[in-house]
This record gives C-alpha cells, sequence and structure tokens, in this order.
C-alpha cells in the first residue's frame, strides 16, 4: 500500500536577482501586471462558471429542451463548442493574451474550477455568495514556469528563474524547515507542486507548495486522547483518568494584554515625538509594536498545538476529539474579551494541520 502523502505550505522571501535598480524595477512592475490581470481573470473565470450552471434556470420558460455542459462535438445536447475547462481558459487567454504567461492562466482556471465544483453546492443554497477576488491576491504558477532551482554557495541562498526573471531566496534566521524542504526537492526526494507568488508592500513572497510523506507512527485508533479549550489554561488535556494542561492564563493571556498595553502607551506617547519628517517619524514605535501582538500568539498557538499531538504520538492515541468546542465558540462570542484575546479559531486550525500530517483522526465535537 502506498504510504499517504501531504501537501506543505512555506512562505518564503525573494529577492530579484538582478544587478541595477532599473532591471530589478522593471522586473517587479511585471510581477505587479501579472498580479493585477490575475485579479481580474479570477473574478471573469468565477463568473462565467457561475453562469454555466444557472443556464438551467434560464430556461425555465421552455419546455422539451435538452442540454449539457458538454462540447457539442462529443454529445448530441451539448451546447459548448469546446471543452468546459477550456471555454473559461479561452476567455481569459484571449483576453489577456501576451500581458501575462499562459502557464499563470492555466493554473488559475483549474484551481478555480476544482475550488467552483467543491463549493457549489453551497452556492445553490444561498450559505456562500460568490467569491470576489482582492486586488493583492496570489498569483499561481505550475512547474513549467520555474527553472534552475539550486543552492548558491557564494549568494548564500538558492536561485532560480521563474518565466525567466532569476530570484534568490533570503531566509533570514530560519529557524524552521525550510532551507531542508527545498534541499530535497532540489536532491528529488520530494515534489514540489503548483505554488503562489504574493506581492506586499513592495516585497514578493514564494508560496512553495511541496508534497510530502506523512510521518508515520504506531498510533492506535482506540487509544482517545480528549481535549478541551478553556480560558483558565489554553489546553486541557486528558487520557484515561489523568489530566494534563498546556500553557497557562498567566503566559498566554496577561502577556498578550501587555503587549496590547504597551502599544497604547506608546500610541498616546506618539503625540508628543519629534516628527522630524513628519507622520512616518512620529508613528515609528507604534509601527514597531504592530506585528509584535500577532507574532507572539502566532508563536505560542505553534507551540500548544506541537505539545497536544506529541502529546499524542507519545501514548500512541489514533484520535482526538475536541470537547464542548461548539458551546466554547458561542461563549468567545458573547464575550467580547475573551474573542479578542482567546484564539480558538486558530489553535484548531493548528491542530487540525498537525494532526493530520502524522495521521491522527480529530473529532470535534
Amino acid at each position: 500500500m502506498e504510504q499517504p502523502r501531504l501537501k506543505l505550505t512555506r512562505k518564503i522571501q525573494l529577492l530579484i536577482d538582478l544587478p541595477t535598480t532599473e532591471e530589478r524595477k522593471e522586473a517587479l512592475d511585471t510581477l505587479y501586471r501579472w498580479q493585477n490581470r490575475c485579479f481580474r481573470a479570477a473574478n471573469l473565470i468565477v463568473s462565467y462558471l457561475y453562469i454555466q450552471e444557472m443556464i438551467k434556470e434560464f430556461f425555465y420558460l421552455s419546455e422539451g429542451i435538452k442540454y449539457k455542459l458538454t462540447d457539442e462535438k462529443k454529445d448530441e445536447s451539448g451546447i459548448l463548442q469546446r471543452s468546459r475547462i477550456n471555454t473559461t481558459y479561452r476567455v481569459v487567454s484571449d483576453r489577456f493574451k501576451g500581458e501575462v504567461p499562459t502557464n499563470i492562466l492555466s493554473c488559475l482556471n483549474n484551481t478555480l474550477i476544482t475550488l467552483f465544483k467543491k463549493e457549489s453546492k453551497e452556492y445553490w443554497t444561498g450559505e456562500r455568495s460568490l467569491k470576489n477576488f482582492r486586488r493583492d491576491m496570489a498569483f499561481p504558477f505550475g512547474l513549467e514556469g520555474i527553472s534552475g532551482l539550486s543552492y548558491n554557495a557564494e549568494k548564500k541562498a538558492f536561485c532560480f528563474r521563474l518565466f525567466q526573471i532569476p530570484f534568490k531566496t533570503y531566509l533570514g534566521k530560519d529557524f524552521t524547515d525550510k532551507k531542508t524542504l527545498l534541499e530535497k526537492v532540489i536532491n528529488s526526494e520530494i515534489k514540489l507542486c503548483t505554488s503562489h507568488i504574493k506581492l506586499k508592500e513592495g516585497k514578493i513572497f514564494w508560496l512553495a507548495v511541496v508534497e510530502i510523506k506523512m510521518e508515520i507512527h504506531c498510533l492506535k485508533p482506540e487509544i482517545i486522547v480528549e481535549a478541551s479549550l478553556s480560558v483558565e489554561y489554553p489546553l486541557v488535556v486528558k487520557i484515561g483518568k489523568a489530566r494534563y494542561f498546556i500553557g497557562t492564563k498567566e503566559e498566554f493571556l496577561y502577556r498578550r494584554l501587555a503587549i496590547q498595553a504597551s502599544r497604547k502607551r506608546t500610541q498616546v506617547g506618539a503625540t508628543y515625538a519629534k516628527s522630524g519628517k513628519g507622520r512616518k517619524r512620529k508613528l515609528k514605535a507604534v509601527n514597531n509594536h504592530n506585528k509584535t501582538e500577532s507574532n507572539y500568539v502566532n508563536h505560542r498557538i505553534h507551540l500548544y498545538s506541537k505539545k497536544l499531538i506529541d502529546f499524542c504520538v507519545k501514548h500512541q492515541a489514533g484520535t482526538l476529539i475536541l470537547l464542548n468546542q461548539q458551546n466554547k465558540i458561542e461563549i468567545a462570542k458573547e464575550e467580547e474579551f475573551v474573542l479578542r484575546n482567546w484564539s480558538y479559531y486558530e489553535l484548531i486550525t493548528k491542530i487540525k494541520y498537525k494532526a493530520d500530517k502524522v495521521g491522527i483522526e480529530l473529532i470535534t465535537d
């Protein structure tokens, strides 16, 4: 039996590897143009897909009309001149031909069709609205667009070309597995899949997607670990009659409130700060606090979720149950303080991701 696989996404900052400022600016402008065309193409694709599905509603005044959303050459009842996947691709490729690589449009089209099929039932029941894409959306590209991925010892970075634009990675103080994963991709130990490029405030990020084999652990489905999220402790874990606590209120909540208070004091003090270069100078200290809280929370929930999954693996538990989760969510919605400062949703997301990675079945009560 083939070992199950899992896809991981890693956010890696990229630098344009060109010698002059003018060349780097031109390459960056090209990336922003591709992003804009993908934003427009994505909205067109989902609109066309929705209209195709709604054609049967347009025929409600007529009787005896038979149709299928297939190529008329393959089926008598077909009403399309080509395959359904090709219809939306041709719409965007004809409109943006020469402005963006066709590989990007093809990946975008395939991704949106898969997503549309997955969510279509919720569209018809009115539980979900049709997607509307933002101008700063990440755009996808396939393996055909990337070439020459290798490690350059002189530059101390991984280098490659994306549609002939040279890039090098900037990993900084990497305490994660990004470098290890890229080395495995170069050595063909793991597979690189369709990935994305994200542009934010003039910076370029590569959302690299790799396919790895799931970790194999000797887990027993009959061994069940129960966990609950509370205000006093981020995670309360129970196995058999034993109870364990992961994190404390003082460690998580009070530290988060301290960061918020520090930012508020800084905002008040900014009124009396030396202006120098105007608004930017005055808000320099405030801006330094912007990501402090989110970075702290993100690190903590990663730590809590990892400790929980490691606990399950240590005790060979193949099943993890989150108890009374719906009740906790309702309480959090009613209590503004709890909803603002206790990251229930983020913690659940991290737990689910890490449980899937090691093959633990997660059940939300």
